[in-house]
C-alpha cells in the first residue's frame, strides 16, 4: 500500500512553543509523545515520523512574519512568542490524504519531500585538479595574473571543467585583505551550516543541534558534504565560529523546518547563530496539477515560512541556486527542472540571498542555476567561486582528487563574505547586507542582474566600503 510523507499542519496554538520543541529535542519518548497527543483524533493509520519533534509556527499561512521575532538578535535572552500552529511529520496511506485534509483541526496537508546537497558529484572526474597558475606577472600572454585571468565579459565553464583555483587565489579575487588589515576576519561571528554535518575535529564547530537519538555536533566526517561548506565559510571569514545543523540526516523538508527552528530557538537564547548558510536544492519539479502546495509551487508551504521567520529574526539566510542549470546541469537534475527557472523552492524566496557559482576567472560553470526565480523572479542575488581547493584536494583535510564544487561551495564563500562584514559591521540587517553584496558586486557584462549571474561576482572589499566609505 503506497504511503506518503506528509506534514500535518494543525490549528494549535501554543504559548510555550520553545520550550515543547526544546523537551521534545531532549527525549524521543517525549518528541513522539508530543506527536501522538497532537494527532490523537485523526491517528487511524498515520505513522509518526520522530526524529525531529512537533515543529511551531508562528505565522499562519498568509500572514506577516511577527515583528517580535526581531527582538532574538539580542546577545541576552528574549522573551517567547506564541505558535499561532503546529507542523507534525508523519507517512499516510495515499487514500486517506483527502480525507486528513477535511479533518476540523487540520489547516493543511504539505509535502514532506525529499532534498539534496548541490554539490557536483561529477566534477572531480571530469577535469583536472591541477590549481590554477596564478603566480606568472600580469601580461605574460601564457599565463595571466590572477586579475586578467577574471574578466568581466563571462564565459562558460563545462565539461572537462578546468582546474581548480587555490585558497589564497579566492582570497585576493574575494579582497579579504581590506577587512582583515582593519582587524576583522570574522571573529565573534556564528555560521550556522544547516547541511549533513561538520567535522569539528578540523573544522571551529562551537555548537549546533543537539537531539537525544543524533550524534554530537563536530561528529561528522571530514569527508562530509557540511565539512566542505565550513571550509569554504572559512576562506573569506578564518576567524568565525561554526553551528552544526545536520537535517541531511533527515534529507526532506521536515528535517530541514526542524534545523530552522533549533536556529530560531538558540537565536532566542542568545542571538546566535548570525547567519545560515544552505548548500541544497530540488532536482526535479513534479507536476503542479497533482501536487499544487508542493515546496517548489507554494510559498507559504511550512519550510519557506519558516526561514522567513529565520530571516525575520535578523539572521541572514544563504541559499545555494542549485546545479540544475544549462548546458552542463547535474546528472541527478530530471528534465522537469533544467535551464531556466531551475531556481525554486527557498532559493527563490525575496528575503534569501541566493548564490551561482564562477570559477576563478569568472566564467559561469555551466550547471549553476538559473534564472528567473520560482517566487522572486531576480535571482540569484549574487555569484561566488566554486571548483577550488578548500577542504578536498590535493593537501587539504578531505585530500583526495577532487575539489570543493558546484553551488554547494559558492554559497558558504558568500556566506563567509557575510560573516566577515558582519564581524566588521555587527548591526548589518539582512536587508543591509544583501543590498551591500549586491550594490557592490563585480558586474558582468555590464548589467546590473542577470539570470546568469545576478548582480555579479561578489567582492569583499567593495562591499565593505559600500558599507563604511571611502
Amino acid at each position: 500500500m503506497a504511503r506518503h510523507n506528509v506534514l500535518i499542519e494543525l490549528d494549535q496554538s501554543s504559548e510555550d512553543a520553545f520550550e515543547l520543541y526544546a523537551a521534545g529535542l531532549s527525549s524521543e519518548a517525549e518528541s513522539i509523545g508530543q506527536a501522538e497527543r497532537l494527532v490523537a483524533e485523526i491517528a487511524e493509520e498515520l505513522e509518526i515520523e520522530g526524529a525531529i519533534p512537533p515543529v511551531p509556527m508562528f505565522a499562519r499561512q498568509g500572514q506577516a512574519i511577527p515583528s517580535a521575532l526581531a527582538e532574538f538578535a539580542a546577545k541576552s535572552e528574549s522573551r517567547p512568542i506564541p505558535a499561532e500552529t503546529i507542523v507534525v511529520a508523519v507517512s499516510v496511506p495515499a487514500q486517506r490524504l483527502g480525507s486528513l485534509s477535511a479533518r476540523d483541526n487540520v489547516r493543511a496537508v504539505w509535502p514532506n519531500s525529499e532534498m539534496h546537497y548541490a554539490a557536483c558529484p561529477e566534477c572531480g572526474a571530469q577535469t583536472r585538479v591541477e590549481a590554477v597558475d596564478h603566480s606568472a606577472p600580469a601580461f605574460d600572454d601564457s599565463n595571466e595574473h590572477l586579475f586578467d585571468q577574471a574578466r568581466s565579459d563571462g564565459g562558460e565553464d563545462c565539461r572537462p571543467y578546468k582546474p581548480a583555483a587555490t585558497i589564497d587565489a579566492l582570497r585576493e579575487l574575494l579582497g579579504v585583505d581590506a577587512l582583515w588589515r582593519d582587524g576583522y576576519r570574522g571573529q565573534n561571528v556564528v555560521v550556522g551550516i544547516i547541511d549533513e554535518g561538520v567535522n569539528g575535529q578540523v573544522y571551529p564547530v562551537t555548537g549546533g543541534f543537539e537531539h537525544n537519538a543524533s550524534a554530537e555536533p563536530g561528529s561528522a566526517s571530514i569527508q562530509s558534504h557540511g565539512s566542505m561548506c565550513a571550509a569554504d565559510v572559512l576562506v573569506a571569514a578564518p576567524a568565525a565560529m561554526i553551528y552544526d545543523y545536520p537535517f541531511l540526516g533527515i534529507p526532506n523538508s521536515g528535517g530541514a523546518i526542524g534545523m530552522f527552528q533549533s536556529v530560531l530557538g538558540q537565536r532566542r537564547l542568545d542571538g546566535t547563530p548570525h547567519l545560515t548558510s544552505n548548500s541544497y536544492a530540488f532536482f526535479g519539479k513534479p507536476s503542479q496539477s497533482i501536487f499544487p502546495n508542493h515546496e517548489i509551487y507554494d510559498i507559504d508551504h511550512p519550510l519557506h515560512r519558516k526561514v522567513r521567520e529565520v530571516v525575520g529574526s535578523g539572521a541572514p539566510v544563504f541559499f545555494a541556486a542549485g546545479n540544475c542549470g544549462a548546458p552542463c546541469p547535474d546528472g541527478r537534475c530530471k528534465q522537469s527542472i533544467i535551464g531556466d527557472g531551475s531556481i525554486v523552492a527557498s532559493a527563490a524566496l525575496e528575503e534569501v540571498i541566493t548564490v551561482s557559482a564562477v570559477n576563478s576567472r569568472h566564467e559561469r560553470i555551466g550547471y549553476s542555476g538559473q534564472g528567473p526565480g520560482g517566487f522572486y523572479r531576480e535571482k540569484p542575488d549574487i555569484s561566488a567561486y566554486s571548483h577550488f581547493f578548500g577542504n578536498y584536494g590535493p593537501g587539504r583535510p578531505a585530500g583526495g582528487i577532487g575539489f570543493d564544487s558546484g553551488t554547494s561551495a559558492a554559497c558558504p564563500v558568500a556566506a563567509g563574505v557575510g560573516a566577515l562584514l558582519l564581524s566588521a559591521i555587527p548591526s548589518l540587517t539582512p536587508d543591509r547586507l544583501k543590498e551591500a553584496l549586491t550594490d557592490s558586486a563585480h558586474r558582468i557584462g555590464g548589467t546590473r542582474w542577470s539570470p546568469l549571474y545576478g548582480d555579479g561576482v561578489i567582492n569583499a572589499a567593495s562591499a565593505y566600503r559600500n558599507l563604511v566609505g571611502p
